[in-house]
């Protein structure tokens, strides 16, 4: 996904929603803060996003926007309408977002997830893809390990893993040696 198709985006799912402001939790609201974000951060062709206002309408944005819906067929990327609850993101992380309002996005704003609070929400999944992606941000320095470290410890606890911040620390810990022993190779 590029920028000029996250705006796209932003601008389709307002326009569907009648909400003039959507909030972009997933992978690519790296393009609002980062709109030249390197090809490794742009490989999804969907857009995870929420309206702020009518949250009641997430399903018609999936409905209309979504994986194989015409939108997804005529334009090569579509837009995954996700309740907000379902992210686990850093405490305060709503002071944080970056805002994405152009002509482009017709003068709707996208709130997109910063950068090191997407990161530690990707690491709560720790899937293979999401523990990627966090790499690509830390390799391209697009996040710094000692924010990312602070972000960590601000996601809610989690009852049924209470060893989760001391997990995702370790790996974050893990990675940024192998990231340095890399460079130092080169």
């Amino acid at each position: 996904m590029t920028r000029e198709e996250l705006e796209h985006a932003i601008r389709a799912a307002c326009d569907l929603t009648a909400d003039t402001e959507m909030i972009v939790f997933g992978s690519q609201a790296i393009l609002g803060q980062y709109p030249d974000a390197p090809e490794a951060l742009r490989q999804s062709a969907e857009a995870d996003m929420a309206p702020k206002h009518a949250v009641d309408k997430v399903d018609l944005i999936d409905a209309i926007l979504g994986l194989d819906s015409d939108f997804h067929r005529t334009h090569g990327f579509y837009v995954h309408g996700v309740p907000l609850e379902t992210a686990i993101l850093p405490e305060g992380w709503e002071r944080r977002v970056v805002r994405l309002r152009n002509q482009n996005t017709r003068e709707n704003t996208g709130w997109c997830v910063e950068a090191h609070d997407l990161a530690a929400s990707k690491l709560v999944a720790y899937r293979d893809k999401d523990r990627d992606f966090v790499r690509a941000l830390l390799a391209h320095e697009l996040v710094k390990p000692w924010k990312l470290r602070l972000r960590i410890g601000q996601l809610p606890a989690d009852p049924t893993d209470p060893q989760r911040h001391d997990r995702l620390r370790r790996w974050l810990d893990r990675t940024v040696k192998e990231l340095r022993a890399a460079e130092s190779n080169d």
